[in-house]
């Protein structure tokens, strides 16, 4: 049984971490004294829960839960400094600091390590995330204790939730544009002046004329999609902002 640790203080250890090809040790004191810290824990760098939505989405939310008094966000799994160095360059995750707990001991200490002999992985963390104020853990979401790797409690939206529950999430925006081309120029300039950000994906390095169709129904640039909604080219963006304004 995965016990709940609200109320104790975390773990005292030491993180041997890799910082401008240098060992420099990390304690759990530098990390969370006099600080409130968000914690998440996953199995395994690189796997596939863990790249495809747990950090990611950590790393999206990260600037908010800032906004609302969270010091630092700190992604903690039972791999060595290198792995985790290259792991945060692969996601691109700057918002979020990468502890590597290669031996287990944090993983351990929060009675979190489990053993992954199945998968061939040895023991490894328990999915979970917890608030931390001052070394005292104020809140945990452990993940239930069932066969496999669930994921429904752990994630950045939860957290947000139980830290401020009033906050703006972030829209997810995408932007279809080719090089060489004005309304695009446009339509980025919009969203960048709003301080939306979004994510660009340029004609012939990212996507072909065939997958903008598929996706949007139309062969024009740009198409700016919000929430999974196509909002449309430069014009209709602008008009869709017009009215966010309006009932905002």
């Amino acid at each position: 049984m995965l016990e709940n640790r609200e109320g104790q203080n975390v773990p005292a250890v030491t993180f041997r971490t890799r910082r401008d090809h240098e060992w420099v040790d990390v304690t759990s004191d530098e990390i969370f004294k006099n600080k409130t810290v968000v914690v998440f824990a996953l199995p395994g760098a690189f796997t596939p829960t863990c790249s495809s939505t747990h950090v990611p989405r950590y790393n999206q939310l990260a600037p908010v839960l800032k906004q609302n008094g969270v010091d630092e966000v700190v992604c903690i799994s039972v791999n060595d400094a290198f792995v985790m160095n290259e792991w945060q360059s692969e996601q691109k995750a700057s918002n979020i600091t990468f502890m590597p707990d290669g031996n287990g001991d944090f993983s351990r200490g929060m009675g979190m390590l489990v053993a992954k002999d199945d998968l061939g992985f040895g023991d490894r963390s328990w999915r979970y995330s917890m608030l931390v104020k001052d070394g005292v853990v104020d809140k945990m979401f452990i993940e239930p204790d069932v066969p496999g790797d669930p994921f429904e409690v752990s994630d950045a939206d939860t957290m947000l939730a139980y830290v401020a529950p009033e906050a703006t999430v972030p829209a997810d925006i995408t932007i279809f544009t080719r090089e060489g081309c004005e309304y695009c120029v446009r339509a980025k300039g919009m969203l960048r002046d709003a301080g939306w950000k979004f994510e660009e994906m340029v004609l012939n390095r990212d996507y072909t004329e065939a997958t903008l169709r598929a996706v949007s129904g139309a062969a024009t640039v740009p198409q700016v999609f919000i929430n999974g909604d196509c909002v449309g080219g430069s014009e209709a963006l602008e008009a869709y902002m017009n009215e966010t304004r309006q009932t905002a």
